[in-house]
């Protein structure tokens, strides 16, 4: 219990955002164009016919509003190496898989009301993103590589931030365009992808994990490793908007 207690400590006071503002909305962006149109009815309804594109950085907007610190916890899940969810200790005020799993029974079991409604698919929105981060699946011995400093094109940063939003915003393109230019499958691919659970989603950032960590003795990257990773990058921003996409369809659809 007091590891956890200091894991979370450590993790609330950190700028913990998976993706970044570009990421997050290219995600919410791709999930629009795989809505059923009963789901898209419904969350037009639910969200006010805001963007889903835009709600999906909403939860982290409400870090600052102190009645949302419980939240804390849920962008994350720490999975040490060689064990799994199932056998990992658990954060007693959820993490990012318990929260998702939460959020979808609530949703499929209906009766909430109005705000609560538009929080949960927000919520869901912004944390099947982060799942999809591989650093949001921390190891347990580097606060999701945030403590891992390194030089990133010569300046100063950590490898978290560089995966939460290094990479992208160096590509300088519009979360649209970014998204058109990812959201390419066929639809058989497309489902594929889609059938698959929240642990699947966990297990696939910790198989992914200690690729990110590739940086050198000198802990100097930049042109090299963007190249190597850009990929990854690609493949999880997608998949995390195909995947919102078919929860929200499994609620509404």
């Amino acid at each position: 219990m007091k590891k956890i207690i200091i894991v979370f400590a450590i993790f609330a006071s950190l700028n913990v955002v998976g993706w970044g503002v570009t990421g997050h909305r290219t995600i919410g962006y791709i999930a629009e164009q795989h809505l059923s149109k009963k789901a898209k009815k419904q969350v037009d309804r639910v969200l006010k016919r805001e963007s889903l594109a835009i709600v999906t950085n909403w939860m982290d907007e409400i870090k600052s509003d102190p009645s949302y610190k419980h939240a804390y916890t849920w962008h994350y899940v720490t999975i040490p190496n060689g064990e799994t969810y199932e056998s990992s200790e658990k954060e007693s005020k959820g993490d990012i898989v318990q929260t998702i799993e939460r959020l979808v029974a609530e949703l499929k079991k209906g009766g909430l009301d109005a705000k609560t409604e538009s929080e949960h698919v927000k919520m869901l929105a912004h944390l099947i993103g982060d799942i999809h981060q591989p650093l949001h699946v921390g190891n347990g011995t580097d606060k999701g590589a945030n403590d891992v400093k390194i030089k990133y094109f010569w300046k100063d940063s950590n490898l978290h931030r560089v995966w939460d939003s290094g990479m992208i915003d160096g590509k300088l393109l519009s979360y649209t365009e970014l998204g058109n230019s990812i959201n390419t499958l066929s639809k058989e691919e497309v489902a594929k992808i889609q059938n698959s659970t929240v642990r699947d989603w966990a297990n696939e950032s910790v198989a992914l994990r200690d690729a990110c960590y590739d940086i050198g003795e000198k802990k100097s990257i930049n042109y090299k490793y963007d190249y190597k990773h850009w990929p990854t990058v690609q493949q999880q921003l997608l998949k995390a908007g195909l995947r919102l996409a078919a929860t929200l369809n499994d609620i509404y659809g």
